[in-house]
């Protein structure tokens, strides 16, 4: 709740559109209103020689044709300094003579020991107060950091990733990606929390303190996948703040091929148990209040009115807590979480559950209804034509399947269970 002054500061944040915080008052409600993800800074421009503060790591391996490009992107960028990681190319040499002409300074893996290690590698390195990691299938547009740069002029921020577009290439797969690619977490900006709007950011680019990073052991060398979550997670946990900036725009290559395309979902897959276990909860597939899931329960075993029973509980239980909101934004708020969670377990029966939920439509009818629901209703919110409805089906097949199999060799079910969140 907002005290009288609080509102009349929030008032008019809604009338301008933008807010300049002006007084302690006014910066302490900002900060809580930042920390809870309702407004989002926008960043800073930061001075032309905060760029000197940044050393760029990059890992590398047998994409020597990936790297050149990057290091012309980067070359006259004003960082001062970039190391190129080779995790055990094939031809290092090619890598060796790249990183060389550029400027940069080159370390070699004789044997690949994943990209966690790669990037730690280069971090031991790093002398500067900020260290940028970029993956060697990005192309950095001119002006990329300067927007990561405003955000860490904070001292509560730690960390801030762009937003990572699909590269024009040609074919179907790429046209796929432009429009919902898994590492394109959209336009909107965001502070970065797990099971929030945006969970995660991917290391395929991302700005981090050096000494914040270090404090934190650097990346997580036993994990080949999901080892840039796990950071992120890591970091967030340590009360520090990671922000997404759409406002920064890098661009990822797309795989050459449907198999690779399809096996790097399935990699994306397995590493929800191994973050499951350093993150218990921070990876279930829906985390909804226990009144919708007992609500939806209700209705999908057959009994419609003690699920509608239910959901009116919970908006006279609503009503109480917010005393003084009108009835009908109470009403409209119970609907809107409901709806909410009803969306979180569709896309839980064809991505994580799909299992469970053939099997069970071979015994039941009532599965099989809701199943085939389940399918049209993810189908038809599918942005995109017939391909890339195909598509995603493939991808949501490729991925739970890497879930089921990270989550049977470790024997932790977490990543396949549901998160019931507090009771209103």
């Amino acid at each position: 709740r907002l005290s009288a002054a609080g509102d009349r500061l929030l008032g008019g944040l809604a009338r301008r559109g933008r807010w300049c915080p002006d007084g302690d008052a006014e910066t302490a409600l900002g900060s809580r209103l930042v920390e809870a993800g309702a407004v989002h800074p926008q960043p800073s421009v930061p001075s032309a020689d905060k760029r000197g503060e940044v050393t760029v790591v990059v890992p590398v391996r047998d994409d020597a044709e990936g790297l050149r490009g990057l290091l012309e992107d980067l070359e006259g960028s004003g960082v001062r300094a970039v190391i190129v990681v080779d995790d055990g190319s094939r031809d290092g040499a090619a890598v060796e003579r790249l990183v060389s002409s550029a400027g940069g300074l080159s370390l070699r893996h004789a044997t690949a020991r994943g990209p966690a290690a790669a990037r730690n590698a280069g971090l031991e390195l790093v002398d500067s107060p900020l260290v940028a990691f970029v993956d060697s299938d990005v192309r950095c547009p001119q002006g990329w950091l300067d927007p990561l740069l405003g955000h860490l002029e904070q001292p509560d921020v730690a960390a801030a990733a762009p937003r990572v577009r699909s590269a024009r290439d040609s074919g179907f797969l790429a046209a796929h990606e432009r429009l919902s690619g898994p590492l394109d977490l959209g336009p909107t900006a965001a502070r970065v929390s797990p099971l929030s709007r945006v969970s995660y950011v991917p290391s395929a680019a991302i700005l981090v303190r050096t000494a914040q990073l270090r404090s934190l052991g650097g990346f997580d060398e036993s994990l080949r996948v999901g080892e840039d979550v796990d950071l992120v997670w890591r970091i967030v946990e340590s009360a520090a703040m990671v922000r997404y900036e759409p406002a920064s725009e890098v661009v990822h290559r797309t795989r050459p091929s449907l198999t690779r395309w399809v096996r790097q979902r399935y990699d994306y897959g397995t590493s929800a148990a191994a973050l499951d276990e350093r993150h218990p909860g921070a990876a279930a597939p829906v985390a909804v209040s226990p009144w919708s899931a007992l609500a939806w329960t209700a209705i999908c075993s057959g009994h419609p009115l003690s699920g509608v029973a239910v959901a009116a509980g919970t908006a006279l239980a609503l009503s109480r807590k917010l005393q003084g909101v009108p009835p009908k934004r109470v009403l409209a708020l119970a609907a809107e979480g409901h709806l909410g969670a009803a969306r979180q377990l569709t896309r839980a029966v064809i991505r994580p559950w799909w299992p469970l939920a053939l099997g069970a439509s071979v015994f039941s009818r009532r599965a099989r209804r809701l199943t085939l629901a389940a399918l049209v209703a993810e189908v038809a919110t599918t942005r995109g034509g017939p391909a890339d409805r195909a598509l995603g089906l493939l991808e949501d097949l490729g991925y739970s399947s890497g879930v089921w199999v990270g989550a049977l060799r470790s024997r932790r079910p977490g990543a396949l269970l549901p998160r019931l969140r507090r009771w209103p």
